[in-house]
């Protein structure tokens, strides 16, 4: 498998299908998706209305862009993720439905290979294991030569500390290469957390995204090359 590298204008966002406990969090979702629209891209994301999933899919759309969700069948037959719609998610959906398109995959890994096909970029949210499975997968292609494209984290009230911890840490003990720090983009926002609902994570994302630099991901393998049968 490999990653296109001159993908369509869209981007992917990972994030928790719950709202989470802090208002910062909805109001990073709210300014990424309107972010989004305003740079004139798309959204390809998980495909759910609740938590703030659906906040950063009605932001895209409330802002005159359009959004694909990629949805795993299991998942589209039980009802989608989540257990609670922030207000107004639902009904941006459905007055947007010309400019939201579903796709139904076989499986979570499909969904993520689909996913990674139709964007130039990678942003992650605050979110719980799915969300960090989906952006350590992501790093870990860039790693293996998958793609070159850039893992922009939203620090949201330092969220992603730990990983970075974890990254910092890896590095130190030898087990991943310190150049492989540049992986990863972490915006961590104002340095005061009160500060957090209220900064435009939207343009500083889409800032990161616009400065990445491709050739900091240098692959450890070709996966141009084929077995002759």
């Amino acid at each position: 498998m490999t990653i296109a590298a001159v993908p369509p204008k869209a981007v992917a966002v990972y994030c928790a299908s719950t709202l989470g406990k802090q208002p910062a969090y909805r109001s990073a979702a709210i300014s990424l998706g309107t972010a989004i629209a305003k740079a004139d891209r798309s959204l390809v994301y998980g495909g759910g209305t609740k938590g703030i999933m659906g906040l950063v899919a009605s932001a895209v759309l409330n802002g005159g862009s359009s959004v694909t969700g990629i949805v795993p069948f299991a998942i589209s037959i039980a009802g989608g993720e989540g257990s609670a719609s922030a207000p107004g998610v639902e009904g941006a959906v459905q007055e947007s439905s010309e400019r939201v398109e579903t796709i139904v995959v076989n499986s979570m890994n499909d969904r993520k290979t689909e996913m990674a096909k139709r964007v130039d970029g990678f942003f992650g949210l605050p979110g719980g294991f799915g969300t960090l499975d989906e952006i350590l997968e992501v790093i870990t292609w860039t790693q293996i030569g998958f793609h070159t494209k850039p893992i922009i984290l939203m620090n949201v009230l330092s969220y992603f500390d730990p990983l970075r911890q974890l990254i910092s840490n890896g590095i130190a003990e030898g087990f991943i290469p310190a150049d492989n720090e540049s992986f990863v983009i972490f915006v961590n926002g104002p340095e005061a957390h009160s500060e957090h609902e209220s900064f435009d994570w939207g343009a500083a994302g889409l800032a990161a995204l616009s400065g990445w630099d491709s050739s900091a991901a240098k692959p450890l393998f070709a996966w141009t090359d084929k077995v002759d049968n």
